[in-house]
């Protein structure tokens, strides 16, 4: 799916737009004469030097990580000297370890790894590294800089932060307001960020309350069975912030079958399924904020640029940043548009 200049990544003070591809330089190295106008060549969409990059991710057992492994796909059949080497996905450490081997053994020229646990897939990132072979890490980080050229990934803390701000201005006025939080796996560090993010936003407005908070397991029926729960628990609130859209889906089930409508919903992540409910404007979801799942094609952008050694385009400095969070937008009924294409299944 496309990435839209709107929801382009920020590098520091400087933009860059999300729809333009993203150049790079593999070497670390200061270059010698020259500015980063005349030194550093620009990415574009003409073909350049052919590039093999390797994508290793887990399984797609979940809407979002279905849209990463696309979002890969569809990007890199943009670029015609672009070979891209995919590998199956595991959920198994030991198995996604033995997949990012078997590429390392083929000599790709770059590797996006999105570890299905960063600290223990940490050893074989620097493998990569040592072996000659830049890697993009994505999203989930390695325990080690050393074992990426460069980090992508979303604003976990932005995103409970971003949520907590828009049920603020919402409720700001309501006096002793309460909200409820539908959070996803507690053992996960991500889920603490969210929440520690969303409760930093509510400090903000002393007349709101977070009365409950129930965990789920980004799954359809966990999101129903733990929603139920707190249905069940508080008789009245304002506001309810659930942490993913997939999960989200239950909630909403369980949300119709208790027939209760007296607060708003915000979701996470923005699937097409919240977005297009946002846009009907006929039930309690209001909003979802972003974990935008493009961030794969821009690091397949950001790879092709790795591999043709080439600067940032519309930055000054010749390297690439060592790391590039994206930011998490809040959609509602008045920007969806924009962002629908970008809702994944």
């Amino acid at each position: 799916m496309p990435v839209t200049s709107r929801r382009g990544l920020l590098f520091g003070a400087a933009a860059v737009s999300a729809g333009a591809a993203l150049t790079a330089c593999t070497s670390n190295e200061p270059k010698k004469a020259g500015t980063a106008a005349t030194t550093a060549a620009a990415a574009d969409d003409k073909p350049g030097t052919p590039v093999t990059i390797g994508f290793a991710g887990p399984q797609a057992d979940h809407g979002w990580l279905n849209a990463i492994n696309q979002n890969a796909k569809d990007r890199a059949a943009k670029y015609s000297e672009v070979t891209l080497e995919i590998t199956e996905g595991s959920n198994d450490t030991a198995a996604q370890i033995g997949q990012i081997q078997t590429l390392i053994n083929k000599k790709v020229d770059v590797l996006v790894i999105l570890p299905a646990d960063g600290k223990a897939l940490t050893q074989v990132g620097l493998q990569a590294m040592k072996a000659g072979i830049p890697v993009i890490n994505l999203d989930r980080i390695f325990a080690s800089p050393q074992a990426y050229r460069c980090w992508i990934g979303g604003d976990n803390y932005g995103m409970g932060l971003n949520a907590g701000r828009y049920i603020g201005e919402q409720l700001k006025d309501k006096p002793d307001a309460k909200v409820v939080e539908l959070a996803g796996i507690d053992n996960l560090e991500l889920t603490r960020q969210r929440t520690q993010g969303f409760d930093d936003a509510l400090k903000n407005y002393p007349n709101i309350k977070k009365v409950a908070r129930q965990a789920a397991d980004f799954t359809v029926e966990t999101g129903q069975a733990k929603m139920a729960q707190l249905l069940q628990a508080q008789k009245q609130f304002d506001a309810l912030w659930n942490h993913d859209d997939d999960q989200g889906v239950g909630a909403l089930r369980a949300i119709a079958q208790a027939g209760r409508d007296e607060f708003f919903m915000v979701g996470g992540a923005g699937s097409k399924s919240a977005m297009d409910a946002i846009k009907a404007d006929n039930g309690v979801l209001k909003a979802t904020v972003l974990y935008p799942p493009t961030m794969a094609a821009s690091a397949i952008d950001l790879a092709r640029a790795l591999g043709q050694k080439k600067g940032v385009s519309g930055m000054s400095e010749l390297e690439i940043p060592a790391s590039i969070t994206l930011y998490s937008a809040v959609v509602t009924k008045e920007n969806v548009d924009e962002y629908l294409p970008t809702g994944f299944i």
